[in-house]
């Protein structure tokens, strides 16, 4: 274990004082504790090395588990339609985040365009089934990153970044020398290679993926036909995720600094397989997981087309699956979604 998160950690369990000002399931940290992970590794000069290490996937790639192999440094696409040059369509500060997140000045959010699921379901088809946004240079994207910083936003949230982790490593480790000193958030859908996201390891600080489906053939359905096997990737991930960077911590004013905070959809007709997520969390990673329970499904893109999915949730269907999340024993859950409950319940009264 580093220098620097064992005095990270030490800080986490001293700084009991602070609970008052966040919530009551959150570990804490002084924030003038925390380091970015990238930077030990920068100052021993291995950031450039996974970098290559990354790099080296574009020749025959395999950074998903579609494992397509096209040549994208010889011009060839991947499945996921993207060459070795990374596409953004946008750089911003997000308020649309979870809290821990967003704090007061926003998540500095880059939307990568492309994307190597491409749900039926997409709220954001434009851009990750078509493809929307520009063609930059790592150099581009490392400068992206700074002027995120600059404008005060409380860390860089990588939206959809699988498919494109050499360009970001690389723009990561040149704005690394500029002065970068934001945590990197990993904003996913949960279909990762656990072989790629172990070289990740001690660059990533906050893991944010979804773990969208429990059973492969619905996977299948509303997701790219080759992801009948997403659940156990997304699973596998998810445990290497939590492995390196553990349960959600934050500072004084409860922003993230580091930690796994797992997202899951509910769908109409039980299609995402909520009962199972929860059951899953509990088991394999902890009762004080940062889950988010979201409520926020809607009929988008080519949803309309398939039945069981052609409609809202009811609040039946979301106070499920919140039910059966306590009854899991977790308890870390988003402020959003317990503030969804309550307004759910007050319909039903």
């Amino acid at each position: 274990m580093s220098s620097t998160r064992r005095t990270f950690i030490k800080a986490t369990v001293t700084t009991g004082g602070m609970a008052a000002l966040v919530g009551p399931n959150l570990k804490l940290a002084a924030a003038s504790d925390f380091s970015p992970s990238y930077l030990e590794l920068q100052s021993k000069g291995l950031l450039s090395e996974r970098a290559e290490q990354l790099y080296q996937q574009y020749q025959a790639c395999e950074l998903c588990p579609h494992r397509c192999g096209g040549n994208r440094t010889a011009g060839e696409h991947g499945l996921c339609d993207a060459g070795d040059r990374v596409r953004v369509y946008s750089h911003t500060p997000h308020f649309g985040e979870e809290l821990p997140l967003v704090g007061r000045r926003g998540s500095g959010t880059i939307f990568f365009s492309h994307c190597n699921l491409r749900c039926v379901f997409c709220q954001n088809w434009p851009i990750a089934h078509e493809g929307r946004g520009r063609l930059v240079s790592d150099a581009d994207l490392a400068g992206m990153m700074m002027d995120l910083q600059r404008r005060g936003c409380h860390n860089i949230n990588l939206v959809t970044p699988t498919h494109v982790l050499p360009n970001i490593v690389r723009a990561v480790e040149l704005a690394a020398r500029r002065g970068l000193r934001l945590p990197l958030v990993y904003n996913s859908s949960g279909f990762e290679r656990v072989e790629i996201v172990r070289l990740l390891d001690g660059i990533i600080d906050i893991y944010l993926p979804d773990l969208k489906f429990m059973d492969g053939e619905q996977a299948s359905r509303y997701a790219m036909p080759g992801a009948v096997n997403y659940p156990a990737m997304a699973q596998a991930a998810i445990k290497e995720m939590h492995r390196q960077v553990g349960e959600l911590v934050v500072d004084e004013q409860g922003i993230a600094l580091r930690g796994l905070m797992v997202r899951h959809l509910v769908m109409p007709n039980r299609v995402a397989g909520t009962r199972a997520f929860v059951e899953w969390v509990a088991e394999h990673l902890s009762s004080d997981t940062y889950v988010n329970i979201m409520p926020q499904w809607r009929v988008e893109h080519q949803a309309f087309e398939h039945e069981p999915i052609a409609r809202g949730i009811h609040s039946e269907e979301f106070l499920e699956a919140m039910r059966w999340a306590r009854e899991a024993g977790l308890r870390n859950f988003d402020e959003r979604a317990l503030a969804a409950e309550r307004v759910h319940l007050r319909r039903q009264s």
